[in-house]
């Protein structure tokens, strides 16, 4: 059974937890969600990239440059893409 001062200070620390990293976990919860909208666009991008002659790759990688970067990040990884050719 647990005791309830052991639940209510559970419950505490959990919430001062909360309360001293919402800031870095507001971060982190926005970097993944534009790294979701980089990897749906990479997908999107796999049906026009192949008569363009560009393969780029829907992987956690790129899809993190795309969420930390942006459009700039896209030209990175096409630019990349077309070093490593």
């Amino acid at each position: 059974m647990i005791r309830p001062a052991l639940l209510g200070g559970a419950l505490a620390v959990l919430l001062l937890a909360v309360l001293l990293f919402r800031r870095p976990l507001s971060a982190l919860l926005g970097l993944l969600a534009r790294s979701g909208v980089g990897m749906i666009f990479l997908w999107l991008f796999q049906g026009v990239s192949g008569p363009l002659g560009v393969q780029l790759g829907v992987n956690l990688l790129n899809g993190l440059v795309l969420g930390l970067l942006g459009a700039p990040g896209f030209a990175l990884l096409l630019m990349a893409q077309w070093a490593v050719r």
